[in-house]
Parts: C-alpha cells; sequence; structure tokens
C-alpha cells in the first residue's frame, strides 16, 4: 500500500455485477491504485490483510438482478463487513446506465442500506462516465450507442431493456421512483461548494452532474473533504474521480500477457452489440453455435467445442439463439450460466483454452462464481475498458485462467478476434 493510500484510509467497493466491479478495480489502477477484487465475502480476516496490502478491496455481486428483499440479504454481510474495517469511503459501484427498477436493483434500497450501514448522511450519487459514453447534465442523465449520444430514455439499448427499461433520464426522479427517502440533485454550476452541499443537504442522497474527466475529479475532490466514513454510488466514472484526486504509486497496467491458443467465449447478453461481435467471429472463421441449454445438448456440445478449440478454432456460444424451452421450469439466467460455466470448465481441464471471454453482466457474475474463482487481479488492460483478469481459485485448472468479463454493449465489433491475437 503506498503512503497516500496510508493516509486516506481504507476505500472499500461492492460492485453489482462482476463487470461492473471490473471496471471500478480498472478505474483505481489506471490512476495508480493496487487492487484485489473478491467474489465473494472473504472472511474477516482475510479482509483486513487485503485491505493493509492494497489500497482498494472489492467485492463482485449480483445486486443488479436482485429483488429489494435479495439484495438487502446480498448487501447487509458486505456493508457490515466493510464497516469493520472502520473505512474512508465505501463505493456501491452501479451501472452507468443506472440499471434500475422499484423491483430490480433498486437504487432506492442502496440507499437505504447504505444509510443504516454508514450514517444518515447524503448520499452522493455519481452515474457519469465520460470516457464509455455517459453524461450527465442538470441530472438529466445521457448515454452514447455507437456514437450517437441518446436521453437515457430514448437509447435505442437501455429504453427497451428487458429487465429495467428506463423510461426517465432525470435520475433524481427516476431514483425516487425506488425509494420513500427525499432525492435531489447538484447541477455544475453549484460545483463551487459541492463540498459544502454534499455535508449539509436535506436530501437522503445527491445526483451530481459531469461532462468531463475534470468534472470526476472535482467530485473525487469534495468527498476527500467529506468527513468518514462515506458512503457513495457511482459508475467507474466515480471510481475514477476518486484515484485522480489522490492518485497512487503504482506501476502502469501491461497492454499484453504471455497467453496464447483459441479463445472461448460464452454469452448470456442478447445485446446487438454482443451479437455483432459474434457474427464478426463467425467471418473470420470461427465456430459460433447456441448454448447448450438442456443436459440433452450439453454433452455433443461440449465434444464440437473441445474438438474446434484443439484445431486452434475459436468458439462462440451465444445465448440469443439458444433453445429457452428446454430449461423447465427453472430461471433462464441460471440456466445460460450453468450451461456456460460446464462448457468452460470442461476446456479449461482438457488444457483446451486459457483465455475465455464472459459476455453479460450478469452471466459473468455467476459465471465466474460457478468456476470456483475466489478473486480476481488486473493481468493486462490492452485498450480502452477492456480487462484481461487473472483468475485465482483452488482449482488448479482455473487458478490462472485469463478471463474478459464484457458487459453487453462493451467493445468494438472485433473484440473477440482482438482478444485472441493479444500475445499471439
Amino acid at each position: 500500500m503506498s503512503d497516500s493510500a496510508r493516509s486516506r484510509g481504507v476505500v472499500a467497493f461492492y460492485g453489482d455485477d462482476f463487470t461492473g466491479s471490473v471496471d471500478a478495480l480498472l478505474q483505481f489502477a489506471r490512476r495508480g491504485w493496487t487492487g484485489r477484487l473478491f467474489t465473494a465475502i472473504p472472511d474477516a480476516a482475510a479482509l483486513r490483510r487485503a485491505a493493509s496490502d492494497v489500497d482498494v478491496v472489492g467485492v463482485a455481486g449480483i445486486s443488479r438482478s436482485l429483488d429489494p428483499d435479495a439484495m438487502e440479504a446480498e448487501l447487509r454481510p458486505v456493508l457490515e463487513a466493510f464497516r469493520q474495517l472502520s473505512p474512508q469511503l465505501v463505493q456501491y459501484k452501479a451501472c452507468s446506465t443506472a440499471d434500475s427498477a422499484p423491483t430490480v436493483g433498486s437504487l432506492g434500497r442502496v440507499i437505504e442500506l447504505g444509510r443504516e450501514a454508514f450514517g444518515d448522511r447524503p448520499v452522493p450519487m455519481l452515474f457519469a462516465q465520460p470516457d464509455f459514453g455517459r453524461y450527465t447534465l442538470f441530472g438529466q442523465h445521457f448515454a452514447a450507442e455507437r456514437g450517437v449520444v441518446y436521453r437515457l430514455d430514448r437509447q435505442p439499448t437501455m429504453s427497451t431493456h428487458p429487465s429495467t427499461p428506463m423510461t426517465e433520464a432525470d435520475l433524481a426522479v427516476h431514483i425516487s421512483r425506488q425509494t420513500s427517502l427525499p432525492i435531489g440533485s447538484v447541477p455544475l454550476v453549484a460545483f463551487d461548494d459541492l463540498a459544502v452541499r454534499l455535508r449539509e443537504a436535506p436530501e437522503a442522497a445527491l445526483v451530481l452532474d459531469a461532462l468531463t474527466d475534470e468534472h470526476l475529479v472535482a467530485v473525487g475532490s469534495a468527498l476527500g473533504a467529506l468527513p468518514s466514513p462515506i458512503f457513495a454510488i457511482g459508475s467507474g466514472g466515480l471510481s475514477h474521480g476518486i484515484a485522480a484526486a489522490s492518485p497512487g504509486s503504482a506501476s502502469a497496467l501491461p497492454t499484453s500477457t504471455q497467453a496464447s491458443g483459441p479463445v472461448l467465449v460464452v454469452s448470456g447478453s442478447r445485446s446487438a452489440q454482443t451479437r455483432r461481435q459474434a457474427d464478426a467471429a463467425a467471418t473470420a472463421g470461427w465456430m459460433v453455435l447456441p448454448l447448450p441449454l438442456g443436459a440433452a445438448r450439453l454433452p455433443s456440445t461440449t465434444d464440437e467445442v473441445l474438438g474446434a478449440l484443439g484445431s486452434g478454432r475459436g468458439v462462440v456460444l451465444t445465448s440469443d439463439d439458444a433453445d429457452t424451452t428446454s430449461t423447465g421450469s427453472g430461471p433462464v439466467l441460471e440456466s445460460i450460466a450453468e450451461a456456460a460455466a460446464s462448457v468452460v470448465i470442461s476446456a479449461v481441464r482438457e488444457g483446451a483454452t486459457r483465455r475465455v471471454v464472459v459476455c453479460g453482466g450478469d452471466t459473468s457474475s455467476r459465471v465466474t462464481r460457478l468456476l470456483g474463482v475466489e478473486s480476481l487481479s488486473i493481468a493486462a488492460n490492452p485498450w480502452g475498458n477492456v480487462v484481461l483478469l487473472r483468475a485465482q481459485a483452488s482449482d488448479a485448472a482455473v487458478d490462472g485462467l485469463e478471463l474478459v468479463l464484457k458487459g453487453g454493449q462493451v467493445g468494438s465489433d472485433t473484440l473477440f478476434t482482438d482478444v485472441a491475437a493479444l500475445g499471439a
């Protein structure tokens, strides 16, 4: 841990899905902070050791896909574990498109739980992430898609999201529908006294504007002027602002690793961008198949996958054209994750691949846990917000596996083939 980290105290975060957790880890790392990301709450001694060894500790979760009662069961133990560290700041890492609803991934419930754990003070909320095309102005949120910036409630993907469709761009209004607590906002024109506003506001939580990286740093600096413990909600933009306001001294991240060989992609994402990536891989000669949902399809598909990987051919298993009628009465998301994890386990134990891409935030969360991954560190940051992770696990076949956990809208059309080319 750097001297600056010792002086500022413990910083911790919980991510509402695994892809978001990885993004937070990356944002801290880019500003010289060392970090460790756990896939579940470690025991108290292990968490304390990690907090003394690195600048920031994180726990990757699944709260974005849970109802409020399940969210409470998931979050309370994490927040209590963080509280025992006497933290300077705790971030609830939320998606930069504020994915949430009263019944799924409720940010209103997060505000309530955070205030119970860390005190009845205003909760700063920053969802903007300019380097990812996410902006907030006068409380209105905007999100880019394929180079075009849309108001959130008109963005093609988020306005039609299957579980949390965004029908309101005013984030204070959107989140007010998820709690009875008062929610306000602070526009850029009121940033001159931001720390005072955050300390004295009558509202339970405040949405903060940001259009540029400089605005993110201004928020980070204001948070640093508040008494601890601080509980805040926000995207990787908030992680950026916190770290950039107090940079660490860790070395720059490498852009590649020495791993080589074919890549296996498993996808629970149904976004148009992930589909374009699968189609681009097919054009490049990869095998593209539906995920084998249902026990009857799994053995034959696994054999096909192993055969293709063994011949040096990349493989993509997609969910958007999978037969979901074969999942029976169980949740489709769980069936997708179980099928994906089963194929991955077979492939890594056979030595057919050492680099796996998992698409979809919720799918990444579940697959990573099903693989038995205990924690993750950054192996490389080849470009943009794409991260190669190295898994730590007790299973020797999984330990050291390189993973790319990709949100549905993340990456260029050629992402899969680009990942395969790293280190080749």
